[in-house]
């Protein structure tokens, strides 16, 4: 079924949301100041956009302590990469198109960072033991070549509640295991619990 009201160019996106603030373009630079590398040495968490060759998409969350990412000088950052679930989706597509898109985040501050660049994947032993956390090295380094930084400003978060406790639903339960289950014929009810203690299990051993 064809949209009649589909945007299909920029007029017409243009003729919706506006132009854009003169001058407001101005803050994005193509290497880090001193407010995006403190904000970076005060984050613990980020989100790592990564595209294959044929443009599919893919968004991981990246998380640790505070200052996690290294910042190696004013063009090029080293996020570590540590223990998961060895799916890497992300780092396929790294090796594919190495153009990434970074978003960081400081819980309880409502403006986030962004960086977008050239990505590459190193697994130097002095470096990762150098991007050691509890006594383990990193697995992989991801290294990443600024091209654009910029700060967004905090509406998402205002508009969501996001750091605003009162007004969060209750914790959610995602089961692994009742997934599997669904998804796997024959696959008995009593292995979701299982599948969800080990999980579980990985969560406490293997941070």
């Amino acid at each position: 079924m064809s949209d009649p009201h589909r945007i299909t160019s920029v007029e017409q996106l243009r003729e919706v949301v506006g132009e854009t603030t003169p001058g407001l373009e101005l803050k994005n630079t193509d290497s880090l100041n001193d407010f995006a590398t403190d904000f970076i040495g005060k984050s613990p968490f980020l989100i790592l956009s990564t595209s294959d060759a044929d443009g599919r998409l893919d968004a991981s969350p990246k998380g640790d302590e505070p200052g996690f990412v290294r910042v190696l000088d004013e063009r090029t950052l080293l996020i570590p990469d540590r223990p998961g679930n060895r799916l890497v989706y992300g780092h396929q597509n790294i090796l594919a198109n190495p153009h990434v898109g970074v978003i960081f985040i400081i819980p309880g501050t409502t403006e986030t960072l962004r960086i977008n660049g050239r990505a590459s994947l190193t697994n130097d032993p002095e470096l990762l033991d150098s991007l050691a956390s509890r006594g383990k090295p990193a697995i992989l380094a991801l290294r990443v070549e600024i091209e654009e930084c910029y700060f967004h400003c905090a509406k998402a978060f205002l508009r969501s509640k996001l750091w605003k406790p009162d007004s969060w639903l209750p914790k959610q339960k995602i089961s692994f295991g009742e997934m599997y289950v669904r998804r796997t014929p024959g696959a008995k009810p009593e292995i979701a619990s299982q599948i969800d203690e080990r999980i579980e299990a990985d969560y406490r051993d293997n941070l």
